[in-house]
């Protein structure tokens, strides 16, 4: 019963954090928090989403881009501390769930 009430507490100061409404097939910039040695930068990775798995703390999603001619694909954790914001930069419109046919494109 205790436990119960420390796992609600934990994901309330979880979901604190602002998340956009977005979808599959949206191109999104994630602002990434990098730890190079003693110093920590943001680093912007914009792509476009091709999955959403999961719910509450343990909801993940997949952006794919194309850098130099190879594609690049990167999971995030919807709630990680290392993800600082996301932003939706367009609205795309999916009749998929997954767009895994964007890995080969």
């Amino acid at each position: 019963m205790k436990a119960l009430k420390l796992i609600e507490k934990i994901e309330k100061e979880t979901f604190k954090k602002e998340v956009p409404a977005f979808k599959v097939g949206d191109t999104l910039k994630v602002h990434i928090r990098v730890k190079e040695g003693d110093k920590t930068r943001t680093q912007v990775f914009e792509g476009v989403c091709i999955r959403r798995r999961g719910s509450g703390t343990s909801a993940n999603f997949s952006v794919v881009k194309e850098t130099h001619g190879d594609i690049v694909e990167k999971i995030f954790a919807l709630y990680s501390p290392t993800v600082e914001k996301i932003t939706v930069t367009r609205k795309g419109t999916a009749r998929r769930a997954k767009l895994y046919y964007l890995r080969e494109k």
